[in-house]
């Protein structure tokens, strides 16, 4: 498989460190694990619950410098990377999350060119960022080598986005990227983040929507992984009014359905800068009819059109609260 790179019991931690963080800082540990036969993810970011996945055969296990890999074949789900106790993605539902965080931004905007994608190691983004014709140069920034090394050998129709020679592989940390990034370099950047748990909190504040903001071409599009409302409207609130203060252009909320991420839902934060009016709303780009296009990559599992607006209709709870942010 060809590469395009430029490389620049079982207990588990819970907390995934990402950009920014010291090499093996582990915070809000808990106890993720096998047990049984069942993997069950537990964690205080989701108090009182947990999800468990029945266990066919641990087929990794790893650790880099910055955390714990593992793969596993589940009963229901086909194969599962899970990062320090954290699901990340499994074969079954990987659509829902790749597809939605990529074509909600992607879609929105006329002829994308560059793209940035930050975090993202397993490779999804790239794969769906690939489907663009227009789309000439493609950099992401992943922190864990080992996280990509080990999607290239079990989640190959994930990672097939790094056989595109559009793509630069840098790895790193993204904030130190996007910091030295020149201003209006990308037409999007994508942000696959974890959860704010910690020194991640730095990718939801505002000097990074700052960097971020810089980074952008007038009309420039962000889409960042934003929680769940169900669990973390705190959170989802200071996302909002911190967006709200850097992008002087759209600022919206999106969701989805992911069955196995916490809640079985996760929202994304779509922002626009100043320049040519972006409606997150009203698709532009329309990649579904397009689809034919980048046979390479497959077929579209979970985006189209419908979805795409459907995605911003948010309960009346969820709403309420993001509005009166949002306005301010």
């Amino acid at each position: 498989m060809a590469e395009q790179t430029t490389t620049t019991t079982i207990e588990l931690p819970l907390k995934r460190p990402r950009e920014g963080e010291e090499n093996g800082a582990v915070s809000h540990e808990t106890s993720s694990h096998i047990s049984s036969g069942w993997f069950s993810e537990i964690s205080p970011m989701w108090p009182g619950e947990a999800h468990s996945l029945k266990v066919e055969k641990v087929l990794f296990q790893g650790k880099s410098d910055y955390q714990n890999v593992m793969v596993f074949q589940s009963e229901t789900y086909g194969k599962v990377l899970v990062l320090d106790g954290v699901i990340q993605l499994t074969e079954r539902d990987e659509c829902a999350y790749q597809e939605m965080i990529t074509h909600l931004p992607l879609c929105s905007i006329p002829n994308p060119k560059k793209v940035l994608v930050v975090g993202g190691g397993d490779g999804g983004v790239l794969r769906e960022v690939a489907r663009y014709s227009s789309v000439e140069h493609i950099d992401i920034c992943e922190i864990d080598k080992m996280v990509v090394d080990v999607s290239k050998e079990f989640f190959p129709d994930v990672a097939v986005g790094y056989d595109d020679p559009r793509v630069n592989l840098h790895i790193g940390d993204g904030v130190a990227f996007l910091k030295a990034a020149p201003e209006g370099s990308y037409d999007a950047v994508i942000v696959d983040s974890s959860d704010p748990i910690g020194p991640a909190q730095e990718l939801f504040e505002k000097p990074f929507f700052k960097s971020v903001a810089k980074a952008l071409r007038p009309g420039g599009v962000v889409c960042t992984q934003a929680e769940s409302i169900w669990l973390h409207m705190h959170i989802i609130e200071d996302i909002v009014a911190n967006c709200r203060q850097v992008f002087k252009g759209s600022v919206n909320y999106a969701w989805t359905t992911v069955p196995t991420y916490p809640s079985g839902v996760i929202g994304f934060m779509l922002c626009s800068t100043e320049g040519p009016e972006v409606d997150f709303k009203k698709p532009i780009n329309p990649i579904d009819e397009n689809d034919n296009e980048c046979k390479s990559v497959g077929p579209l599992k979970f985006y189209n059109k419908e979805i795409h607006t459907a995605a911003f209709c948010l309960p009346s709870f969820a709403k309420k609260v993001i509005e009166a942010k949002a306005s301010k």
